[in-house]
């Protein structure tokens, strides 16, 4: 036999055994994915990600087997897993009778909103709007994360394609109030939240953003109810109690909004969800706003731990970097008025040489009308008086405190005034300072009077 004829018998045999391979996997393969299938259908998840990992193992790029995996692993209640392989999936999939695009989307979607990726989630319902024009539902979830981005636009356009396709839809009807409400279109807005109120009383999510309405609108009490009963919607609970924490905070009615937060924290086993986050700020103004510092900054410090970006926590933490080696500042910042009125005293004659008249508390700390220490007689016809402010407020003291201070150093008479703050100053309020008999003492030298006066 010629040597060609041996090499091309030794070909053809080749070919045909890798054919006769190919065409085995092709029948095997679908047989094992409709095993994985089987599986999951009889509630067997373990048996069906096994087999699932032992398909990708021998072919990492089985988009198949990973979608199914995918499927297993949602009903194990592992969603951070099941994303991972439904992202493989998305970008190397065929489409076709064996995967369906519009099912595939339907399930990777929520995922994407759940781990908040907001842009890859608006892809998705983006997509499911063209595969299936008729769902209302997609064009709703569409508007919401454009509500949530701001633009403003075109959430109202989605929401409006939502309401067309579907006129009963309740939370569309109840979105678009607000949308127009804060875009001032006052009269629209009730119609549509009346609307969704009249189609679905028991629908208590729309009762959130009733209450979103009254809120911005400084009906406070009337905000509360709704939220409420928005309250009711294990959805909407946790944003609800927040809103309703907001507006007592907004009363000044600080326990009951603490209240809230404590409930809103409480109400979610996500330690990580925005949400939580806001509910932990929130609970943390109000602890700062009561003097409860310790307090406050154990919730920024459990905030920072998972968002070190998170508003100005970092910069509140900062702020108060201190109090552990400061035991003075600390106690300026948290004592009870009784306390906190004697340090002013004591800082008064102590650290500024000036003897204690008149005393009065305010809000954000207290005042003293003083005299030189050394001419104690402050009703004497030649007495030098001397007003002083003690702020302990979170923020920075204003340029109008120093205005106004100014004001009322000149119409009682006093040759000069302080202003003491453990918070600072602006720029501006330094500047209303200069050159005029007021001087300001920041935080170092507050420190410093604090400690002399402690000795």
């Amino acid at each position: 036999m010629e040597t060609s004829t041996i090499i091309f018998i030794i070909f053809l045999t080749a070919a045909v055994g890798l054919l006769l391979v190919l065409v085995l996997k092709s029948l095997i393969s679908p047989k094992k994915i409709e095993g994985i299938q089987r599986l999951i259908k009889q509630g067997k998840i373990a048996a069906a990600i096994k087999l699932a990992k032992s398909l990708i193992q021998k072919d990492p790029q089985d988009y198949l087997a990973r979608y199914w995996l995918g499927r297993a692993y949602l009903k194990d209640n592992k969603s951070e897993l099941a994303l991972m392989e439904l992202k493989f999936v998305d970008q190397h999939a065929v489409f076709d009778e064996k995967l369906s695009e519009l099912d595939f989307r339907n399930e990777i979607a929520p995922l994407y909103v759940k781990f908040n990726q907001p842009e890859e989630a608006l892809k998705q319902f983006l997509l499911l709007t063209k595969l299936n024009p008729r769902d209302s539902e997609n064009y709703y979830q569409a508007a919401k994360i454009y509500e949530a981005k701001s633009k403003y636009d075109q959430a109202l356009n989605f929401y409006g394609k939502t309401i067309k396709l579907n006129r009963r839809h309740v939370q569309a009807h109840a979105a678009m109030g607000l949308l127009l409400f804060r875009a001032k279109q006052i009269q629209e807005a009730k119609k549509e939240i009346d609307l969704a109120i009249s189609l679905s009383p028991e629908t208590f999510s729309t009762y959130y953003y009733l209450g979103k309405i009254l809120k911005e609108n400084k009906d406070y009490p009337g905000a509360v109810k709704a939220f409420e009963k928005a309250g009711r919607d294990a959805e909407y609970r946790q944003k609800a109690l927040i809103e309703c924490g907001t507006c007592y905070m907004a009363g000044n009615s600080i326990d009951n909004a603490i209240n809230c937060f404590e409930r809103a924290i409480a109400s979610q086993k996500d330690a990580d969800k925005n949400e939580t986050l806001y509910a932990r700020y929130f609970l943390a103004a109000c602890y700062e706003k009561t003097r409860k510092i310790e307090k406050a900054i154990e919730q920024w410090e459990l905030i920072y731990a998972r968002n070190k970006t998170f508003r100005d926590v970092a910069a509140k933490l900062s702020q108060y970097k201190d109090l552990q080696a400061n035991d003075s500042l600390k106690e300026y910042l948290t004592s009870s008025e009784d306390g906190f009125t004697k340090m002013c005293q004591k800082v008064c004659l102590t650290g500024l040489s000036l003897e204690p008249q008149q005393i009065q508390m305010y809000k954000w700390g207290c005042q003293i009308i003083a005299t030189d220490a050394k001419n104690s007689d402050w009703r004497s016809v030649r007495k030098q008086t001397y007003i002083l402010k003690f702020f302990r407020e979170a923020d920075p003291v204003e340029d109008i405190v120093v205005r106004k201070t100014l004001d009322e150093q000149k119409s009682q008479n006093c040759s000069k005034a302080y202003v003491l703050s453990s918070s600072g100053f602006t720029r501006t309020a330094q500047a209303s300072a200069e050159n005029r008999p007021c001087e300001l003492i920041g935080k170092e030298q507050l420190e410093n009077l604090l400690d002399k006066a402690s000795k």
